[in-house]
């Protein structure tokens, strides 16, 4: 055999091991751990997952369109705990439409935690506004197979009309909720106060606008998290993770217009949710479908 038939043979293999020990590096040296699945088919199309508060090791997690006003509670192994039916919309079957991301920080009693829902899928961009659900959280939930939990709603227009979004945050430091926008070429951030009454409706603020590389719909953003802390930021879309430090108590929305950092990640069948731990020291994320992997990742 040739020299030249022998490096044509030769070349793929060694190029192969070398991807296979990459990866394999990548899982030992705990950058990425797959921490288990999610272990209940009625949590099929997971959209978002946001650290308790309040219960060590504990997350929330729950579909999106499709499924009533209700999330779960789960382990970082995927186990149910718990599941929280809260109180929705009562003219909409199911009591919500699209509930894409989930968030937990402060609300109007300093001594709690608050649960933040948002119903803010609008695929066709019709919406005459999205709807924000606050509810206190509760040590308990996770004490039986369900639970109830009394939701206080906030509605929300865009300032440049509808939006289809599936990113939800909450500043625990400018007591502020952010939103933003999935689809087209460039993103748009919105912000609105946390203080606010039942059933107002409020018109969010313009804040600014994301450009990242990539092909539609790869890169159309599909959830965030802010750390407990303030400290961090994180949004993903289809196939890229971006993370961003804040620098002293600038608004969030000034962080990320500068350049993120773009840490590995392990790609999901339709990966549309990220948050972090609640000390901040690492994130999670999961992806719609039965039995879904979970994935823990090292803060950069």
């Amino acid at each position: 055999m040739s020299t030249t038939k022998k490096l044509n043979i030769l070349l793929p293999i060694v190029f192969l091991l070398f991807l296979g020990a990459y990866a394999r590096h990548r899982f030992i040296s705990t950058e990425i751990v797959l921490t288990g699945h999610l272990q209940d088919k009625m949590m099929d199309e997971i959209s978002g997952i946001a650290a308790s508060g309040i219960n060590k090791d504990v997350y929330y997690v729950h579909n999106d369109s499709g499924d009533s006003s209700r999330f779960f509670a789960i382990n970082p192994e995927g186990k149910l705990l718990s599941t929280i039916d809260f109180t929705g919309d009562p003219t909409i079957k199911g009591g919500a439409l699209d509930c894409e991301d989930i968030a937990v920080g402060p609300g109007p009693d300093s001594k709690k935690t608050y649960v933040y829902m948002g119903d803010i899928g609008d695929n066709p961009a019709n919406r005459k506004y999205i709807t924000i659900y606050r509810m206190a959280e509760q040590a308990s939930w996770i004490n039986s197979v369900t639970s109830k939990a009394d939701a206080v709603p906030l509605h929300l227009k865009y300032p440049d009309g509808p939006k289809d979004s599936e990113a939800l945050m909450v500043d625990p430091i400018q007591k502020l909720i952010y939103i933003v926008s999935k689809r087209s070429d460039t993103v748009s951030i919105y912000t609105t106060p946390l203080a606010f009454k039942a059933n107002d409706t409020v018109t969010m603020t313009r804040r600014g606008k994301l450009f990242f590389k990539g092909f539609k719909p790869f890169k159309w953003i599909t959830a965030g998290d802010i750390s407990k802390d303030g400290t961090q930021v994180l949004l993903k879309s289809y196939e890229k993770i971006y993370y961003w430090k804040r620098n002293g108590k600038e608004p969030i929305w000034q962080t990320m217009l500068g350049k993120p950092e773009e840490p590995n990640y392990q790609q999901e069948k339709q990966g549309e949710a990220i948050g972090f731990t609640a000390d901040g020291k690492g994130y999670y994320t999961t992806s719609e479908g039965v039995y879904a992997p979970i994935y823990y990742y090292q803060t950069p």
